[in-house]
């Protein structure tokens, strides 16, 4: 007579959620065309009102010359646009937890910005708002512009680095701002680990006789 010798506990199989955030792409995308179609209105507009940092041709010498109407333009579109690129994207990608929208609006603005040094190295960046010239070099296929004293030279380089710094910090808060506004959440600042969008509900009990 053949005993069965088979186990008669259960076997319990814990599956851990996925922590994994994922990235729709599509979502991304298109954010990333909003904030620069978003830039490229408000750079026009500051240009059409006279809304300039400075004159047609001069550079940032000293920040004592720059025209206040000019700063608030250029602010106010690096943070809007950045804000509808986000906003865009996170709506898209149709989640709800913030953490994952936020997720996308930052992936938005780290898109955009290879767009931006595109277009500046094409010489179409004043266009996008006043501070991103300053990402622009000059191009090989270009004539040499005209030389300019050297503590002049050192001033404007600093000058540009540091505005074309400003424009990108507030893009990147305006994107992850955007994507946290596509949630739908309350925008309350809390700690935790909050379940993501793909992490499972429970684990899985899973009884072998």
């Amino acid at each position: 007579m053949n005993a069965d010798t088979r186990s008669t506990e259960p076997l319990i199989v814990e599956s851990s959620p996925s922590c994994c955030w994922p990235v729709n792409w599509s979502g991304v995308f298109v954010g990333s065309l909003a904030a620069l179609a978003a830039a490229l209105v408000t750079g026009l507009a500051a240009i059409a009102i006279g809304a300039q940092i400075v004159g047609h041709g001069e550079h940032i010498v000293s920040w004592n010359r720059v025209h206040f109407s000019g700063i608030i333009c250029t602010v106010c579109g690096a943070f809007f646009s950045s804000v509808v690129g986000g906003w865009v994207a996170g709506k898209i990608t149709g989640y709800t937890a913030p953490e994952t929208t936020m997720l996308h609006g930052a992936v938005v603005w780290l898109v955009t910005v290879p767009l931006i040094l595109l277009f500046t190295a094409l010489g179409a960046g004043g266009f996008l708002g006043g501070w991103y010239t300053g990402l622009a070099g000059t191009p090989i296929w270009s004539t040499a512009a005209a030389a300019l004293p050297p503590a002049d030279a050192a001033v404007i380089v600093r000058n540009n680095a540091l505005g074309a710094l400003t424009a990108l910090i507030i893009g990147l808060i305006g994107s992850v701002l955007g994507g946290w506004m596509a949630s739908g959440q309350p925008m309350v600042i809390r700690w935790g680990n909050a379940p993501s969008e793909k992490q499972s509900a429970g684990s899985a009990v899973i009884h072998e006789v």
